[in-house]
């Protein structure tokens, strides 16, 4: 890993809308979203996908790499995730030899009693 994280970009964000599919693909097992951490670490699922990140942090954008699973199967990847000036974040997500897509998220409140 490399610089502190870009903090404007560190939590979870829920996955809003995609270039490829529609939000009840999305929603599929659960409401979609990406975690991204200080650590070097974070997690994004969406559909039946759920993977863990492992980020490379900058000012922007942040680039990340992906190994996850997809209704069983073995998948991977790599990204980018920059913020918008609206507030949300845009992210670049490819399948290794597969779809790639762009999708938007949105900051995800987080409740005082979760701390």
């Amino acid at each position: 890993m490399s610089a502190p994280a870009n903090r404007q970009l560190v939590g979870r964000w829920r996955i809003v809308e995609a270039d490829l599919w529609d939000r009840d693909y999305l929603d599929l097992c659960g409401p979609a979203a990406i975690t991204i951490g200080t650590d070097g670490r974070g997690e994004i699922a969406f559909d039946a996908m759920e993977a863990g990140l492992e980020i490379a942090h900058a000012r922007a954008p942040i680039d990340f790499t992906w190994i996850g699973f997809d209704e069983g199967d073995d998948v991977s990847g790599e990204g980018s995730a920059e913020l918008l000036d609206d507030g949300s974040i845009e992210i670049e997500f490819a399948y290794r030899d597969g779809d790639e897509a762009v999708l938007k998220a949105k900051r995800q409140p987080f409740s005082i009693a979760c701390l």
